[in-house]
Order: C-alpha cells, then structure tokens, then sequence
C-alpha cells in the first residue's frame, strides 16, 4: 500500500478494515492460485512447486537458476515459469528436485535473510507482506538480534490492523511526555507529531 491508502485504511472502523482485509486475502489467494506454480517462503528462502508431467525425468527439464532470473520448464518446449527474480538470491545455495516425476520443487536461498518477497517473478501479482506471521515455532531458532526484528515487525502489523501506535511511535510519544515533564513552562496543546 502506498502512505495515501495506509492513511485511508488506518481512518476505517474495524468492522470495515476487516472485511477489506477479508476481500484482499480473497483476491490475493486467487491470484497465487492462478499462477503456473505454488510458493512458500521462509525469511531465509523461497520454495517453489511447478507441476509437471507425470513420468518426466530431470533430463527432460530445462532449469535456469540465476542470481535475478529463474526458468522453469521442460526441454524444447515454452518454460512453465520464466522471468525476473523479484529479489537477488545465492544460486551457489539454490537448488531443484524432481520428485515422483510429477513435480519440481525449486529451492531459493535469500541473498537478503531480512526481507519477504512480494512475489517470485517481477512481472507476477503481489502478496501483501505486512500480513506475513512466521510460525511461533521458527522464531526461537532466529539469533537475538534477527529475532527481535521480526517480533517488533510482528507486534507494528498487529498494531496497525487495531488502529493503535506502532513501536517506534509509542517511542516518540514517550519522548515527547518526558520532554513535557521536563519543560512545564511550554504550551503543547496545539502540537502535532508527525
């Protein structure tokens, strides 16, 4: 969302915020649903799932794995998938698997382990990653430092969806209440913080 519809969506009632919530998820699960592939990712990787036809072997496939491209496809035919990679990765880390000759599971390392991806390919529609939660489960195994990235990125989104501050306005307000203790003298009344 641009700052304009983070400004409108943050002025609607809950009851409105969560049916546009609602409809966007809609839209979106039918969008990913639609592409030639699956995708699931970590804040480390991206795993891809293109299905191909039953009883093909890995030397009938034509797999191109580059820092910003993939190709996904079966030999002298139109690739499944092909386009820019909407993130670099580390292709020495990146892998494929065929599995049960019905499908291709492509596996990318993040060359950036602190961002979600929008989508795989550049020219693909887009998911919302504010509303991305890793499980609970995988957020012990982060170092500190990563780990509490990820909660305060985790508690501002919770944040915003209720309308409340998020942690570094919360910080400025209580910068501003000690600077008003400290400083009677002046009026803040009419003060706007920004």
């Amino acid at each position: 969302m641009t700052d304009t519809a983070d400004t409108e969506y943050e002025n609607l009632s809950k009851e409105e915020r969560e049916a546009r919530d609602k409809a966007d998820r809609a839209r979106e699960v039918a969008e990913q649903a639609a592409l030639p592939y699956s995708w699931t990712q970590e804040l480390g990787d991206v795993d891809v799932t293109v299905t191909v036809p039953r009883g093909t072997r890995a030397r009938d496939l034509a797999i191109t794995i580059e820092k910003k491209k993939l190709s996904i496809g079966l030999k002298s035919k139109e690739p499944i998938m092909a386009g820019e990679l909407c993130k670099e990765i580390k292709v020495e880390d990146s892998t494929w698997t065929l599995q049960d000759g019905q499908s291709v599971l492509v596996h990318l390392e993040k060359a950036n382990k602190m961002t979600w991806w929008e989508n795989v390919l550049t020219h693909h529609p887009k998911i919302d990653t504010r509303k991305i939660e890793p499980p609970n489960g995988k957020l012990s195994d982060l170092d500190g430092e990563t780990r509490g990235l990820v909660e305060k990125m985790m508690f501002d989104s919770q944040q915003r969806q209720m309308g409340k501050p998020t942690s570094d306005e919360l910080k400025k307000m209580e910068a501003l209440k000690k600077f008003q203790a400290a400083h009677p003298e002046l009026d803040f009344s009419q003060a706007k913080i920004s």
